[in-house]
């Protein structure tokens, strides 16, 4: 049996880091990390299946607005973490109905590597169910690099096949401090 589960284990196929996938809804009187539960670690292809598979999709009978997170370990999904601090996120604005399957090819692309921007730029990816419209965003750690953010943009633009003229929206997390919104005044003219 041993040898069994060794050869098992020899067979994943491992991401180049671990991710964290997480889920917030707010409930009032409590901080941002108490309103936020922590759903499983992955650290090989196989465990990222196993544990999607059994999670709820985006959809849009949502009741409330909530936010689907998957970080890499040891970078929480807030602005103020330090990994965080100086970088942004890359913004798209979906209608209603599409956001599960955006979710799912943004997800396999981060966790692919497919991004090519080097080893820890990307930080995460946020899915923000609303009542109107559904979030997407890609956050990374340089937002004073444009190469790097133009990287991120036109990848996520290809992976996502969205057409040329498709809106995307840049945001600074200092920004984000500062106004104290992840997606107002947010510049697509980056």
């Amino acid at each position: 049996r041993l040898c069994r589960e060794r050869r098992a284990a020899m067979a994943m196929a491992t991401l180049a880091s671990p991710w964290v996938f997480s889920y917030f809804k707010k409930v009032p009187n409590k901080s941002y990390e108490d309103n936020t539960c922590t759903l499983g670690t992955v650290r090989a292809v196989e465990e990222f299946w196993l544990l999607y598979v059994h999670l709820r999709r985006p959809m849009d009978e949502r009741p409330s607005a909530c936010d689907y997170h998957v970080f890499r370990e040891g970078i929480r999904p807030m602005w103020e973490d330090d990994a965080n601090m100086n970088g942004g996120k890359w913004i798209v604005r979906l209608r209603k109905g599409v956001a599960a399957r955006y979710w799912e090819d943004l997800l396999l692309a981060m966790l692919g590597g497919q991004f090519k921007v080097g080893g820890d730029e990307i930080c995460g990816a946020v899915l923000s169910v609303r009542y109107n419209e559904d979030l997407l965003s890609i956050w990374n750690k340089s937002a004073d690099s444009r190469r790097v953010c133009m990287q991120i943009r036109d990848t996520l633009r290809a992976v996502l096949c969205l057409p040329v003229g498709a809106v995307m929206e840049y945001k600074k997390h200092t920004d984000s401090m500062r106004d104290n919104s992840s997606y107002r005044n947010t510049n697509a003219n980056f």
